[in-house]
């Protein structure tokens, strides 16, 4: 059976990798990058472990990792290799070759992940174990991790490449991608510190303050509009869903006026990808595309896309008054 273990060794294997090749190309900066993430996902069990046990030592050396990263990435100092394009008419004419078949690996993730998390889900309906493959712990994670390795299998076999090949892109993507990789996962650990530390009653304490009693309307847009402007702050609507679903959707629409939590739920956390769509803090979404399709600008994805994140964001907010109070 695999666990969540499964995902981080396999994780730790590629960071490691990238940062063996960044030593041996002396890019310093990117080879500590990577090394002390390698080490992070490599020990995460064990942080845990010790973290049940009383010893927090481990813990405070991963916050430590973690602002060394940071000053790492805003350094300067994290470099792309040098692109080097002498092979770029073997891998076009590789390209014109394969055709539409080199969509084939990239379309197993989701299938995969799906054949692999059904049984579980549907074992929960008919009262069946489903987990003996997946495990309970984070099961859809694991499916992803394993699709990811049959895509990979697919594709060196429609490729005619090497696994060694498959290591060395891998580390060219990461450098490519830089420290941005990492910005949703630091940006969701930013969500259970506001969480934490009392950010929801604090808007809600705002939100009373500046829309009169009684006014659904007023309360439905700040829901709407906070929903936007968190996940814009934070660059993700998971992250922002607990702190201003708590604040705003909790005490006013669903406890003080009867609102339908399922659609308050539903449609605020889409009117939340609608800030996900203007932020460049959603590094995955709106910058990562940008560096791989090489854009002339970083923020071209987002330029493209806020005339529809704005009219979603007006239709959300008005399907949220007319719908949660029927």
């Amino acid at each position: 059976m695999f666990s969540a273990s499964f995902v981080w060794w396999l994780v730790a294997l590629i960071l490691g990798a990238a940062a063996l090749m960044d030593l041996r190309a002396r890019r310093w900066a990117n080879a500590a990058f990577w090394l002390i993430l390698t080490l992070v996902f490599a020990g995460g069990d064990w942080v845990i472990a010790e973290t049940k046990s009383g010893n927090r030592l481990p813990t405070q050396l991963v916050g430590v990792g973690v602002i060394v990263i940071a000053l790492l990435a805003g350094s300067g100092r994290m470099t792309r290799a040098a692109t080097v394009d002498a092979d770029r008419p073997r891998r076009e004419a590789t390209a014109r070759r394969l055709g539409h078949r080199l969509f084939g690996p990239a379309l197993l993730i989701p299938a995969v992940t799906a054949v692999l998390v059904l049984p579980s889900v549907l074992g929960s309906y008919f009262g069946v174990d489903g987990s003996f493959l997946l495990g309970k712990d984070s099961p859809t994670l694991v499916a992803l991790a394993i699709a990811c390795a049959v895509a990979l299998v697919a594709a060196l076999r429609v490729t005619g490449s090497r696994p060694a090949q498959a290591v060395v892109e891998s580390a060219r993507l990461l450098d490519a991608l830089s420290w941005a990789i990492v910005l949703p996962m630091l940006l969701a650990a930013l969500g259970n510190v506001f969480t934490a530390t009392g950010v929801g009653e604090v808007i809600a304490a705002l939100v009373t303050r500046a829309v009169p009693a009684g006014n659904v309307f007023g309360y439905v847009l700040a829901y709407g509009l906070g929903m936007m402007l968190f996940t814009i702050i934070m660059g993700n609507a998971f992250a922002a869903f607990p702190v201003v679903t708590a604040g705003i959707a909790l005490p006013l629409l669903i406890e003080q006026h009867n609102a339908n939590a399922a659609v308050i739920g539903a449609i605020g956390m889409l009117t939340g990808y609608c800030g996900t769509l203007l932020t460049p803090m959603a590094a995955n979404f709106n910058m990562v595309p940008a560096i791989l399709l090489e854009l002339k600008s970083p923020y071209g994805v987002i330029r493209a896309q806020w005339p529809t994140a704005v009219v979603l964001a007006v239709v959300n907010i008005a399907l949220l008054y007319f719908l949660a109070f029927r």
